[in-house]
């Protein structure tokens, strides 16, 4: 669930962004092993989607998907925490993250397929 405030949309649908703080996730340095423990660990996260006037549309039938919207230029900032181990790692600012692709719009998937 994301909480009230943390996403932002402009009023025309082509600028989104989200901000989480201090998210509870875990730490598996093993995985996929079966039999890696976990540490508990935290992320915080700003992700920005800003997009262009390049459409996009796709739709599997066969995998009961479609997505419609825009490409978007995307950057974020994360920092993620693990208390226990004292490791810390915090990416670079978000004014120098590029994503290689982005897209803002609309999906539809699974059972809500047909009615999408």
């Amino acid at each position: 669930m994301i909480p009230d405030g943390a996403l932002t949309l402009s009023d025309d649908g082509r600028h989104a962004a989200l901000e989480l703080s201090s998210v509870s996730v875990i730490d598996q340095p093993r995985w996929p092993a079966h039999d890696a423990g976990f540490t508990p660990a935290r992320i915080s996260f700003r992700i920005e989607w800003e997009a262009t006037d390049e459409r996009v549309a796709w739709d599997d039938r066969a995998k009961l998907f479609r997505l419609t919207g825009w490409r978007a230029t995307t950057r974020l900032r994360a920092t993620v925490d693990v208390p226990s181990t004292g490791f810390r790692w915090t990416s670079d600012p978000l004014e120098t993250s590029r994503a290689a692709f982005g897209v803002i719009g609309d999906e539809v998937n699974g059972r809500f397929y047909a009615t999408g």
